[in-house]
């Protein structure tokens, strides 16, 4: 480490001794050089300039573009986390729609069942109903008959038959018209 920093002390201040007082004279630097223009020297001042800007900042510009690459990756890494996610939630939400298809068809299926019950037992109540119906038309046609019976013969009776004619008892005559209506 000491002989590298020697090495830079010497590459910075060689070029100051050299170049430092080029303006005082005007040929004083082609004196010294041998040349009339300073290109090379500028180039090698530049070259040393980035070299130790390098030496300096290296370390700097390694963890400043480490820590971006680092804070890149993690980015996409949390990109990548939400598409996980998303494909997860879509997988879910896939599911969940088949079950909720399935669900549905159970229900239509269930609904059928019911609707297939109650026709039947509506079909049932109505047959209950047209039978109550018929036994209440036959028990009324029975009695409409019955009256009709009575006043039939209460009518034959009031033609045919006075008291006068009858010398018989009530009993007998309830006897006689019971028979006959039996």
């Amino acid at each position: 480490m000491k002989k590298n920093t020697i090495i830079y002390i010497l590459a910075v201040l060689i070029p100051v001794l050299l170049f430092g007082n080029e303006g005082a004279e005007g040929g004083h630097y082609l004196a010294i050089t041998g040349r009339e223009n300073d290109f090379w020297p500028r180039v090698f001042n530049f070259a040393i300039f980035a070299g130790l800007a390098y030496y300096l900042l290296a370390d700097t510009i390694r963890d400043f573009f480490k820590s971006r690459s680092e804070n890149i990756a993690s980015q996409l890494k949390e990109i990548e986390a939400k598409l996980q996610a998303a494909k997860e939630a879509r997988k879910s939400a896939e599911k969940q729609l088949e079950e909720s298809k399935r669900k549905a068809e159970e229900i239509l299926r269930d609904a059928e069942k019911e609707v297939a019950l109650l026709k039947e037992k509506f079909a049932e109540l109505g047959q209950k109903e047209i039978e109550a119906l018929q036994k209440q038309f036959e028990e009324k046609l029975d009695t409409q008959e019955r009256k009709m019976k009575r006043e039939m013969i209460a009518s034959l009776l009031d033609e045919n038959i006075s008291n006068d004619d009858i010398p018989l008892s009530g009993k007998a005559i309830v006897e006689t018209v019971s028979k006959k209506v039996a």
